[in-house]
């Protein structure tokens, strides 16, 4: 074939023109509304709050520059957020370029236009793009942005990436300095049904208030708003820094050192540049990451990441030299930090990011610097008290050696591994048919008699029934030694196969789903309860991957002639009556338990995948939940009766009477 027969014309497959009428030249923040999602990553839930956090970078660059030291983040009614500092204050002089516009014009309506470009207002810093603050503009419906400055008050109103007023001088402020920033993201984007959840920008006030222990952060929020146990108001000021926050989430839990590693070094020769860590190994744990750059979240991790795990490494191996192991020389960085509480922030000038919603950080230098720093206070804490080294060196052993089984168990089918196993499944179990895990489910249930309804109900092919007896232990609050002496623990965790803790492999995982199956009453929740702190303190990788399940029993019957309909509760009761049942008598059966339901009724309501209806139990993506969902176990499963009563106290009024005399 010649080049021009490469390069002919090729037919032409639409009646559309393609010339130079149809090139789109996008200007202001139009691009931004357009594509959203180049911007904060998308317009779903994660991104609605994105806007916050972009805001709050700002103010947090100005306490970390040492110009502020207090920070208010507030919420009113209509989805609408204030962010206050009292830093120095966007410049609201004319633009050298742009003398018709003040700085503050050019910043809330210019893509790449900030102060941080070239170094001098911030030697480090987290909004680098000059996208943030103008982002934020362009997806609002309006915002107010308040500058004090020389004792002066200054006001300009934007919506929707432009300015809708001028620059207003409001007159004196001797006592007043910084910016406040005031927003509602816009409903045509992010959808009529979004709004910030209070609980997550507290969260997020709070995670900022660790990273700089220089700084004050004020939270407030309208009570009109509160839905949950988050106070309207709160101060977060924490002079320990990430040592502070790691106390806080490690709470009582046993460690393998009793000591954290945690510290802060200046990195020789940077500007302004520093590493602060804090790590801690408890001895049950689903593993927390949280890492920083210039205060901002990197949950993706990057070459931060990257130093710190390679000085565990080599600080473990070397310390294994020290005192005569030979085994540490297969330790990887995995074996090290799998199941630990790890925080990790770091200040460096001009950090490069992955993408704008800056989730991974990509600095190539942040590596040697954050190993460099690291390396030598790990050698110290090993070796300063040799106890506490080998404790450790002990722990990181013991899970290098489970890692090394479970990469030879791997290729293993579930089949030759049932077979060995056979005769030690415990014996109330009543197992499934099929011997590959795909499509089966195993039905945790309480008691001799919903077990029996339950054996009669299943599909013998696909569905495995274990009665429990009762309620069984709170992991929670009860030893190792405890739990493991538990006779129906034992039985779940061998009916299972795929071991607890550390040991904990979901590959060798004998059922698709586990189904937690109890009454529908206040006691059945409580043993559903039971297990489900059970799975997230034993087996926390089979809830994250999706394994467990909570089955919806109906409470009651209601029928009326040959027809009959099953309510949840009485809410739903209700439901039926006014909508299918309105002015007949209704004939009402309350099932006291699943042992009183026949089988086929079991089968009808709870078991049969055509016409079931069950809850998916899961741990939040964001680390700021999951942290949430492990201090809200700690408080209400844990040792500590008065957080109990606490919880109690605070959420007694939120109570329905009438649920309870049901």
């Amino acid at each position: 074939m010649s080049d021009d027969d490469l390069f002919a014309s090729a037919p032409s497959t639409s009646s559309g023109s393609y010339d130079a009428s149809q090139i789109e030249v996008l200007e202001g923040l139009e691009p931004v509304r357009r594509r959203p999602g180049m911007y904060i990553g998308g317009t779903d839930e994660r991104a609605y709050h994105h806007l916050a956090a972009e805001v709050l970078d700002n103010a947090m660059d100005e306490a970390v520059a040492g110009h502020a030291n207090r920070i208010e983040v507030s919420l009113q009614p209509g989805n609408r957020l204030t962010i206050i500092d009292n830093g120095r204050g966007i410049p609201v002089d004319p633009h050298p370029k742009f003398p018709k516009q003040s700085a503050l014009e050019v910043i809330l309506t210019t893509l790449h236009s900030g102060g941080k470009f070239d170094g001098k207002a911030y030697a480090t810093s987290g909004g680098l793009h000059g996208v943030g603050v103008s982002v934020v503009n362009a997806l609002s419906t309006e915002t107010v942005i308040e500058v004090a400055r020389n004792k002066e008050l200054f006001r300009q109103r934007f919506s929707r990436g432009h300015a809708v007023s001028k620059l207003e001088k409001l007159g004196a402020a001797p006592n007043r300095r910084g910016t406040s920033v005031s927003f509602s993201p816009d409903p045509e984007i992010f959808g009529a049904s979004a709004h910030f959840r209070p609980g997550r920008l507290m969260r997020l006030a709070r995670s900022k208030a660790y990273l700089y222990a220089g700084v004050e952060i004020r939270w407030k929020c309208d009570p009109s708003l509160i839905g949950d146990d988050t106070p309207s108001e709160a101060v977060f000021q924490f002079p320990g820094g990430l040592a502070d926050h790691l106390k806080e989430q490690i709470g009582g839990r046993e460690c393998a050192t009793s000591q954290f590693f945690t510290g802060k070094q200046v990195f020789p020769g940077e500007n302004n540049g520093q590493v602060e860590w804090a790590v801690a190994w408890p001895l049950w744990s689903e593993g927390s990451y949280s890492y920083y750059c210039n205060t901002i979240p990197t949950p993706d991790g990057g070459t931060h990441e990257a130093g710190l795990r390679a000085a565990l490494v080599k600080g473990i191996r070397a310390f294994a030299d020290l005192v005569g192991n030979k085994r540490a020389k297969d330790v990887t960085a995995d074996d090290i930090v799998t199941g630990s509480e790890q925080m990790l922030s770091v200040f460096i000038r001009d950090p490069q990011f992955q993408s704008q919603t800056k989730d991974r950080l990509t600095s190539p230098d942040a590596a040697r610097l954050v190993e460099n720093a690291i390396r030598d206070h790990f050698d110290h804490f090993l070796a300063d008290n040799m106890e506490r080294g080998k404790a450790l060196l002990a722990f990181v052993l013991d899970r290098m050696d489970d890692r090394l089984r479970r990469k030879a168990e791997k290729e293993i089918k579930r089949k030759t591994a049932t077979s060995g196993r056979k005769l030690r499944l415990p014996g109330k179990l009543t197992d499934c048919a099929n011997d590959s895990p795909e499509g089966t489910e195993i039905f945790i249930v309480e008691g001799d008699s919903a077990g029996g309804s339950a054996k009669q109900a299943r599909d013998r092919k696909t569905q495995a029934v274990l009665p429990i007896r009762g309620k069984i232990l709170n992991v929670a609050s009860a030893n190792s030694a405890k739990i493991g002496a538990n006779q129906e623990i034992a039985d779940l965790i061998q009916a299972l196969g795929c071991g607890t803790r550390d040991k904990c492999n979901v590959d060798l995982l004998r059922y698709e789903r586990v189904v937690i199956m109890t009454d529908a009453d206040v006691d059945g929740a409580h043993i559903a309860t039971l297990l489900m702190t059970f799975f997230f303190q034993e087996m926390p990788d089979l809830v994250r991957e999706g394994h467990l399940y909570l089955a919806q029993p109906p409470l009651y019957r209601l029928t009326v002639g040959s027809k009959s309909l099953y309510a949840m509760d009485d809410a739903h009761r209700a439901e039926i009556e006014a909508k299918e049942f309105k002015g007949k008598k209704v004939e009402v059966a309350r099932f006291k338990g699943l042992g009183e339901m026949n089988p086929q009724q079991l089968r009808e309501t709870t078991m049969d995948p055509k016409t079931r209806t069950m809850l998916r139990v899961t741990l939040p993506q964001e680390y700021e939940e999951r942290a949430s969902v492990r201090d809200l176990v700690d408080r209400l499963m844990g040792k500590n009766p008065e957080h109990r009563f606490a919880f109690i106290q605070a959420n007694a009024a939120t109570v329905d009477e009438e649920v309870i005399d049901a």
